[in-house]
Protein backbone atom coordinates (compact mmCIF):
# COMPACT_ATOMS: atom_id res chain seq x y z
CA UNK A 1 0.00 0.00 0.00
CA UNK A 2 1.18 3.26 -0.75
CA UNK A 3 0.01 6.47 0.73
CA UNK A 4 0.39 10.25 -0.74
CA UNK A 5 -0.52 14.22 0.36
CA UNK A 6 2.54 15.53 -1.72
CA UNK A 7 -0.38 16.46 -4.13
CA UNK A 8 -3.58 15.25 -4.64
CA UNK A 9 -4.37 12.81 -1.45
CA UNK A 10 -3.90 9.00 -2.52
CA UNK A 11 -4.00 5.50 -1.90
CA UNK A 12 -2.55 3.01 -4.28
CA UNK A 13 -2.48 -1.16 -3.88
CA UNK A 14 -0.13 -2.90 -6.16
CA UNK A 15 -0.14 0.46 -8.44
CA UNK A 16 -3.58 0.81 -8.77
CA UNK A 17 -5.15 3.64 -7.21
CA UNK A 18 -8.14 2.87 -4.68
CA UNK A 19 -11.30 5.48 -4.46
CA UNK A 20 -11.54 7.48 -1.88
CA UNK A 21 -14.42 9.24 -2.46
CA UNK A 22 -15.02 13.32 -2.34
CA UNK A 23 -13.04 15.82 -0.24
CA UNK A 24 -14.61 14.90 3.33
CA UNK A 25 -13.02 11.57 2.85
CA UNK A 26 -10.04 12.21 1.98
CA UNK A 27 -9.32 15.30 4.49
CA UNK A 28 -9.88 12.76 7.25
CA UNK A 29 -7.52 10.37 5.89
CA UNK A 30 -4.80 13.10 5.58
CA UNK A 31 -5.49 14.02 8.95
CA UNK A 32 -4.92 10.48 10.11
CA UNK A 33 -2.17 10.42 7.61
CA UNK A 34 -0.34 13.41 9.13
CA UNK A 35 -0.59 12.33 12.23
CA UNK A 36 1.71 9.45 11.95
CA UNK A 37 0.48 7.11 14.00
CA UNK A 38 -0.57 9.24 16.56
CA UNK A 39 -3.88 10.06 18.16
CA UNK A 40 -6.49 12.15 16.11
CA UNK A 41 -8.88 13.86 18.63
CA UNK A 42 -12.53 14.26 17.06
CA UNK A 43 -11.80 18.11 17.73
CA UNK A 44 -8.93 18.45 15.45
CA UNK A 45 -11.17 16.09 12.62
CA UNK A 46 -13.90 18.42 13.07
CA UNK A 47 -12.08 21.63 13.00
CA UNK A 48 -10.56 20.22 9.62
CA UNK A 49 -13.83 19.36 8.00
CA UNK A 50 -16.18 22.27 9.10
CA UNK A 51 -13.62 25.15 10.94
CA UNK A 52 -15.56 26.45 13.83
CA UNK A 53 -18.87 25.89 12.39
CA UNK A 54 -19.20 21.48 13.16
CA UNK A 55 -22.74 20.24 12.72
CA UNK A 56 -24.79 18.68 15.76
CA UNK A 57 -24.02 15.36 13.83
CA UNK A 58 -20.29 15.49 13.99
CA UNK A 59 -19.74 12.20 15.72
CA UNK A 60 -21.80 10.49 13.34
CA UNK A 61 -20.50 11.82 10.19
CA UNK A 62 -17.05 11.18 11.23
CA UNK A 63 -17.59 7.83 12.24
CA UNK A 64 -19.28 7.13 8.61
CA UNK A 65 -16.15 9.06 6.89
CA UNK A 66 -14.04 6.36 8.62
CA UNK A 67 -16.52 3.23 8.38
CA UNK A 68 -15.78 4.20 4.67
CA UNK A 69 -12.14 4.53 4.42
CA UNK A 70 -11.77 0.79 6.64
CA UNK A 71 -13.51 -0.56 3.66
CA UNK A 72 -11.85 1.10 0.91
CA UNK A 73 -8.75 0.52 2.70
CA UNK A 74 -9.50 -3.30 3.17
CA UNK A 75 -8.35 -4.98 6.19
CA UNK A 76 -4.68 -4.72 6.75
CA UNK A 77 -5.41 -0.71 7.56
CA UNK A 78 -6.30 -0.47 11.09
CA UNK A 79 -8.55 2.75 11.87
CA UNK A 80 -8.96 2.54 15.15
CA UNK A 81 -11.99 4.63 17.93
CA UNK A 82 -9.87 5.96 21.06
CA UNK A 83 -11.82 7.93 23.13
CA UNK A 84 -12.76 11.03 21.25
CA UNK A 85 -10.94 10.22 18.63
CA UNK A 86 -9.00 7.87 15.75
CA UNK A 87 -6.10 6.44 15.75
CA UNK A 88 -4.50 5.03 12.24
CA UNK A 89 -1.78 2.29 11.53
CA UNK A 90 -0.27 1.46 8.14
CA UNK A 91 2.21 -1.29 9.24
CA UNK A 92 4.73 -1.33 6.14
CA UNK A 93 3.06 0.81 3.88
CA UNK A 94 4.75 3.57 2.19
CA UNK A 95 4.07 7.16 2.82
CA UNK A 96 5.14 10.18 0.35
CA UNK A 97 5.56 12.33 3.62
CA UNK A 98 7.69 10.12 5.27
CA UNK A 99 9.83 9.37 2.56
CA UNK A 100 10.77 13.04 1.45
CA UNK A 101 11.59 13.70 5.09
CA UNK A 102 14.05 10.54 5.27
CA UNK A 103 15.70 11.64 1.59
CA UNK A 104 15.84 15.58 3.04
CA UNK A 105 17.50 14.25 5.94
CA UNK A 106 19.71 12.12 4.00
CA UNK A 107 20.51 14.85 1.32
CA UNK A 108 21.19 17.46 4.14
CA UNK A 109 23.61 14.91 5.99
CA UNK A 110 25.73 14.63 2.98
CA UNK A 111 25.90 17.99 2.30
CA UNK A 112 26.98 18.62 5.72
CA UNK A 113 29.61 16.02 5.02
CA UNK A 114 30.60 17.35 1.32
CA UNK A 115 29.71 14.72 -0.88
CA UNK A 116 27.76 17.36 -2.75
CA UNK A 117 26.95 14.77 -5.63
CA UNK A 118 25.36 12.45 -3.56
CA UNK A 119 23.09 15.38 -1.43
CA UNK A 120 22.02 17.07 -4.42
CA UNK A 121 20.55 13.31 -6.09
CA UNK A 122 19.51 12.69 -2.78
CA UNK A 123 17.26 15.66 -2.21
CA UNK A 124 16.47 15.83 -6.39
CA UNK A 125 14.58 12.47 -5.49
CA UNK A 126 13.08 14.51 -2.22
CA UNK A 127 11.31 16.94 -4.53
CA UNK A 128 10.37 13.99 -7.16
CA UNK A 129 7.80 12.77 -4.51
CA UNK A 130 5.58 16.28 -5.18
CA UNK A 131 3.50 15.41 -7.64
CA UNK A 132 1.56 18.54 -7.13
CA UNK A 133 0.52 21.57 -5.20
CA UNK A 134 0.40 19.69 -1.82
CA UNK A 135 -2.95 18.48 0.03
CA UNK A 136 -4.35 19.59 -3.46
CA UNK A 137 -7.80 17.70 -2.74
CA UNK A 138 -8.78 18.28 0.81
CA UNK A 139 -10.51 20.81 2.43
CA UNK A 140 -9.85 24.37 2.47
CA UNK A 141 -9.28 23.92 6.33
CA UNK A 142 -7.09 21.64 6.68
CA UNK A 143 -4.98 22.83 3.34
CA UNK A 144 -4.52 25.77 5.10
CA UNK A 145 -3.49 24.47 8.79
CA UNK A 146 -0.80 21.66 7.00
CA UNK A 147 -0.32 23.50 4.02
CA UNK A 148 2.07 25.90 4.31
CA UNK A 149 4.54 24.32 7.07
CA UNK A 150 4.83 21.56 4.02
CA UNK A 151 5.84 24.02 1.25
CA UNK A 152 8.27 25.66 3.84
CA UNK A 153 9.52 22.41 4.21
CA UNK A 154 9.89 21.85 0.27
CA UNK A 155 11.44 25.26 -0.62
CA UNK A 156 13.92 24.39 1.86
CA UNK A 157 14.97 21.10 0.28
CA UNK A 158 15.30 23.14 -2.87
CA UNK A 159 17.49 25.80 -1.83
CA UNK A 160 19.85 23.10 -0.47
CA UNK A 161 19.23 20.58 -3.46
CA UNK A 162 20.26 24.50 -6.04
CA UNK A 163 23.48 24.74 -2.98
CA UNK A 164 24.68 20.99 -3.25
CA UNK A 165 24.69 21.80 -7.97
CA UNK A 166 26.55 25.17 -7.04
CA UNK A 167 28.99 23.21 -4.85
CA UNK A 168 29.47 21.07 -7.79
CA UNK A 169 30.16 23.58 -10.30
CA UNK A 170 26.70 24.19 -12.24
CA UNK A 171 26.13 27.70 -11.63
CA UNK A 172 25.86 28.07 -15.40
CA UNK A 173 22.59 25.19 -15.37
CA UNK A 174 21.06 26.63 -12.17
CA UNK A 175 21.76 30.20 -13.07
CA UNK A 176 17.68 29.94 -15.15
CA UNK A 177 16.17 27.94 -12.34
CA UNK A 178 18.05 30.58 -9.78
CA UNK A 179 16.15 33.82 -11.73
CA UNK A 180 13.05 32.10 -11.69
CA UNK A 181 12.82 31.22 -8.17
CA UNK A 182 13.65 34.81 -7.28
CA UNK A 183 10.87 35.78 -9.53
CA UNK A 184 8.80 34.01 -7.85
CA UNK A 185 9.62 34.16 -4.30
CA UNK A 186 11.41 37.73 -3.91
CA UNK A 187 11.59 37.65 -0.09
CA UNK A 188 13.32 34.58 -0.15
CA UNK A 189 16.70 35.69 0.58
CA UNK A 190 18.32 32.65 0.42
CA UNK A 191 17.64 31.85 -3.32
CA UNK A 192 18.16 35.74 -4.38
CA UNK A 193 21.87 35.15 -2.14
CA UNK A 194 22.01 32.12 -4.51
CA UNK A 195 21.35 33.93 -7.61
CA UNK A 196 23.91 36.50 -6.75
CA UNK A 197 26.51 33.72 -5.88
CA UNK A 198 25.72 31.73 -9.45
CA UNK A 199 25.93 35.51 -11.53
CA UNK A 200 29.42 36.33 -9.53
CA UNK A 201 30.57 32.96 -10.69
CA UNK A 202 30.00 34.03 -14.30
CA UNK A 203 31.50 36.64 -14.38
CA UNK A 204 28.30 39.01 -14.23
CA UNK A 205 29.76 40.92 -10.97
CA UNK A 206 27.53 44.18 -12.02
CA UNK A 207 24.30 41.90 -12.45
CA UNK A 208 24.67 40.22 -8.89
CA UNK A 209 25.38 43.33 -7.68
CA UNK A 210 22.02 44.93 -9.47
CA UNK A 211 20.35 41.83 -8.05
CA UNK A 212 21.20 42.76 -4.42
CA UNK A 213 19.74 46.34 -4.80
CA UNK A 214 16.22 45.30 -6.39
CA UNK A 215 15.92 42.59 -3.42
CA UNK A 216 17.11 45.50 -0.59
CA UNK A 217 14.87 48.08 -2.01
CA UNK A 218 11.90 45.96 -2.48
CA UNK A 219 12.42 44.89 1.02
CA UNK A 220 12.28 48.28 2.02
CA UNK A 221 9.66 49.14 0.30
CA UNK A 222 7.04 46.73 0.65
CA UNK A 223 8.03 45.89 4.29
CA UNK A 224 10.31 48.07 5.62
CA UNK A 225 13.56 46.03 6.24
CA UNK A 226 16.66 45.78 5.12
CA UNK A 227 18.50 42.52 3.93
CA UNK A 228 19.27 40.14 6.14
CA UNK A 229 22.59 38.52 7.94
CA UNK A 230 23.42 36.43 4.47
CA UNK A 231 22.50 38.53 1.77
CA UNK A 232 24.95 41.21 3.76
CA UNK A 233 27.71 38.70 3.61
CA UNK A 234 27.13 38.04 -0.23
CA UNK A 235 26.76 41.54 -0.96
CA UNK A 236 30.25 42.60 1.08
CA UNK A 237 31.83 39.38 -0.54
CA UNK A 238 31.25 40.18 -4.16
CA UNK A 239 32.49 44.02 -3.13
CA UNK A 240 35.58 42.57 -1.86
CA UNK A 241 35.70 39.49 -4.83
CA UNK A 242 35.96 37.10 -1.80
CA UNK A 243 37.11 33.50 -2.29
CA UNK A 244 34.45 32.19 -0.75
CA UNK A 245 31.66 32.70 -2.45
CA UNK A 246 33.20 29.86 -4.39
CA UNK A 247 32.24 27.80 -1.53
CA UNK A 248 28.75 26.63 -0.27
CA UNK A 249 27.26 29.32 1.89
CA UNK A 250 27.00 27.38 5.09
CA UNK A 251 30.69 26.81 4.95
CA UNK A 252 31.62 30.50 5.34
CA UNK A 253 33.13 32.25 7.93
Amino acid sequence: MEYGILGPVCVRRDGKELGLGGTKPRTVLAALLIAEGSFCPDTRLSGFLWGHRPPATLSAQLYNYVSRLRRTLGPGVRIDRRDQGYLMRTGTASFDLLRFRELAGEGQAAMAEGRYGEAGDLLRDALALWRGPVLADVSEHLALAEGPPLEEARISVLAGRVEADLAMGRHPEVLPELTRLVARHPMHERFRAQLMTALYRGDRQTEALTAYDVGRRRLNDEMGLEPGPLLRRVHRAILASDPCLHRPLDQWR
